[in-house]
């Protein structure tokens, strides 16, 4: 089945030139010029995956993902011009799964694309129901339940908290949680797991400052303490 991609930039010429290449590389492909034409064409189209610009007028990227992630798990690939480590970090807060920094090639911006939308077909193939304590993890309707509460959680944080759950005592590296995640490791941004875990523990943790279920292993990287029922 074709792939949707939302393509979220208000530079026409960009618009124009990843539509033409991904609609060769065979997605389908929907553009909108700023967040507030991609909220409505995001909540019309539904698309498989969203291209999305940070810096735009009447509404940039940071505010969309703000209002959109709280709608749906859609996966987010940002592209910034921005190097600055806080910029990513508030990004992957606000629910990014990957990183394209401008100027860059099509071809790469594909490859992500393609990699990201394997992670979440492998995703939704396995049918497994995790459940460790008061943590109930429903890979299928990925859903995430803590205490009989449902917990939101970006795309990113559900399988991070999934590949953890699923072998509870193995030490995963950071930089082997992040190509799980991504399907390569690009450029090594190792910050990216730690983010994400700080985000996991806010949500699933009783204590976020004192987990016990997300361990850190200090050197080595994290593991899942509990046992899976």
């Amino acid at each position: 089945m074709t792939k949707k991609i939302l393509v979220v930039d208000d530079k026409k010429e960009l618009r124009t030139l990843l539509k033409s290449y991904l609609t060769q590389e065979e997605f389908e492909v929907v553009t909108a010029g700023d967040g507030r034409e991609a909220l409505f064409v995001a909540r019309s189209e539904k698309p498989d995956l969203i291209i999305l610009d940070l810096m735009m007028p009447e509404m940039g990227g940071y505010e969309f993902m703000r209002i959109y992630n709280r709608e749906a798990d859609t996966p987010i690939i940002v592209l910034t011009a921005k190097l600055d480590e806080n910029d990513k970090v508030l990004g992957l807060e606000l629910g990014a799964d990957d990183y394209v920094t401008k100027p860059f090639s099509p071809r790469e911006l594909t490859a992500r694309v393609r990699a990201v939308l394997r992670r979440m077909e492998k995703a939704n193939q396995e049918q497994d129901i995790l459940r460790a304590e008061n943590i109930v993890v429903d890979r299928v309707g990925r859903v995430v339940t803590v205490e009989g509460n449902d917990v939101d959680l970006t795309p990113s944080e559900f399988d991070l908290l999934y590949i953890l759950m699923s072998t509870p005592g193995r030490v995963f590296s950071r930089l082997e949680l992040l190509d799980r995640l991504q399907g390569t490791a690009y450029e090594g941004y190792e910050r990216t797991i730690d983010v994400h875990i700080r985000n996991l523990r806010t949500k699933v943790e009783p204590d976020p400052s004192n987990p016990q279920y997300i361990e850190t292993v200090y050197g080595a990287g994290y593991r899942f303490t509990a046992h899976k029922k």
